[in-house]
């Protein structure tokens, strides 16, 4: 898979330049206009992960491809990419326009209660795309460009004044999609659920050859989380509607997916790295969930 791209890399792909390190203390900060960074001649986005957040509005139709999963957006859509999410997107139209932001965890580690990882849209399965109306398009553009000209002042506290741009496009996108991962979990069986889905997210995504999948049992989670093993089926089957066992399953069946679309490792590979020693046994288990070969998926 596609190394991670750091923030040195992106100057360098998107402008040429040297990265310096602007900001560094503050956990750096920058923001720019679309249509300045696409240049002629560019190379494509690659299929990555980053070790930086982005926020961007953008307005023209693209193929956005988040982990293995394709979205295409037209018009005006308002995208928050994950870091810990492999992506890149695809302009459809020449004339695509708008305006992103990226920085840092450090920007606002000392400024939030929490972490951005927090936020719907950035957890594991939240939902990064808000598609806006013409009025929707005015407001948030209106806060990038407040963004551009405040980066561009000589104001002592700019920075504290572009964290709460920041989070006035956040919250401006969670009142146009609710989400119920805004309330805190009710119950010990949601708590547990919650636990055990970031244990399972954290092994991902695989990116390189060496790294395998560890954590694949309801047994190995339960050791992990000092319960026992019915309990937290019986918590997680309670919170979720599904077995711990299907969980699991469903989300190497999205890696494998991923891993076949993206790389060119072999099955035996993708395999070793999915914790399966045997391809035979990877190949019936994925037929299994998928009805399909891994071949199939083959791009």
């Amino acid at each position: 898979m596609e190394p991670l791209e750091t923030l040195a890399d992106f100057y360098e792909r998107k402008f040429d330049l040297k990265f310096d390190g602007i900001n560094a203390d503050l956990g750096h900060f920058n923001v720019f206009r679309l249509e300045e960074c696409n240049a002629p001649g560019r190379p494509p986005v690659q299929y990555s992960r980053r070790d930086f957040y982005k926020i961007a509005l953008m307005r023209g139709k693209h193929l956005y491809h988040y982990g293995d999963k394709t979205l295409e957006v037209s018009d005006s859509t308002l995208m928050f990419f994950n870091p810990e999410v492999p992506y890149t997107f695809e302009p459809l139209t020449e004339d695509a326009t708008g305006y992103f932001c990226i920085f840092k965890d450090a920007f606002f580690a000392e400024y939030i209660r929490g972490s951005l990882k927090e936020l719907p849209m950035y957890s594991p399965n939240g939902k990064p795309a808000y598609l806006l109306n013409q009025q929707q398009d005015d407001a948030f553009a209106q806060i990038f460009v407040k963004m551009i000209d405040e980066l561009k002042s000589d104001y002592t506290f700019k920075f504290d004044l572009i964290r709460n741009y920041i989070m006035e496009i956040v919250h401006g996108a969670l009142k146009l999609q609710p989400s119920e991962t805004l309330y805190k979990h009710a119950d010990a069986n949601s708590r547990i659920a919650a636990v055990f889905t970031e244990l399972l997210e954290r092994q991902f995504p695989i990116e390189s050859r060496s790294q395998q999948f560890k954590l694949r049992s309801a047994k190995d989670f339960a050791e992990k989380l000092n319960v026992h093993t019915n309990h937290l089926n019986r918590a997680i089957k309670t919170a979720t509607g599904k077995t711990t066992t299907t969980h699991i399953a469903d989300r190497l069946v999205t890696e494998a997916i991923a891993l076949l679309k993206h790389t060119n490792w072999n099955i035996s590979e993708i395999s070793y790295t999915l914790g399966f020693e045997d391809p035979a046994h990877f190949n019936n288990f994925f037929k299994k969930q998928t009805t399909h070969t891994p071949r199939t998926y083959r791009i």
